[in-house]
């Protein structure tokens, strides 16, 4: 039963960065816009990003799950959950409502966020902060593929 309960709690960890993530899709009115720009040649195939950002939830949710048993995550946590809203809020700003520029800097306020989070994650488990390495890598890349968009149209 024990064993039950911890699988719950991994799942329910997992599904909050996916529902947050859905959300956000949701709410952006789809993806069609991508297939309309202009974008870099080193822009991925639209059918990549909801491969690779299921993978980041699942990552986040884990970690997430990780430090949850520390009593002192409080910052963790806050930060945890202000980059989630803002993760959800970027696709209104870029497919919606086709902010190139403001959604940009967005996702340079979210890599700070992430960068900020990872570190007290680390803090607390280096293992959880370290699965944060991905978000931080797609990141990177999303803020210079955002910024070419930005540029080109």
């Amino acid at each position: 039963m024990e064993k039950l309960k911890k699988y719950f709690r991994i799942a329910l960890y997992i599904a909050i960065p996916l529902i947050f993530g859905g959300i956000g899709y949701i709410l952006s009115g789809g993806t069609k816009i991508y297939g309309e720009i202009n974008k870099p040649f080193f822009a991925p195939k639209g059918f990549l990003f909801p491969i690779v950002w299921t993978i980041l939830y699942i990552l986040m949710g884990v970690s997430h799950f990780m430090i949850s048993k520390y009593k002192d995550n409080t910052k963790a946590n806050v930060l945890y959950f202000t980059q989630l809203v803002f993760n959800a809020i970027w696709p209104l700003l870029f497919f919606r409502w086709k902010m190139f520029l403001i959604s940009s800097i967005w996702l340079l306020v979210l890599l700070l966020l992430v960068l900020s989070m990872k570190k007290e994650f680390i803090k607390l488990d280096k293992t959880a902060g370290n699965l944060q390495i991905p978000y931080v890598i797609w990141l990177i890349f999303a803020t210079i593929l955002n910024f070419s968009i930005y540029f080109l149209n």
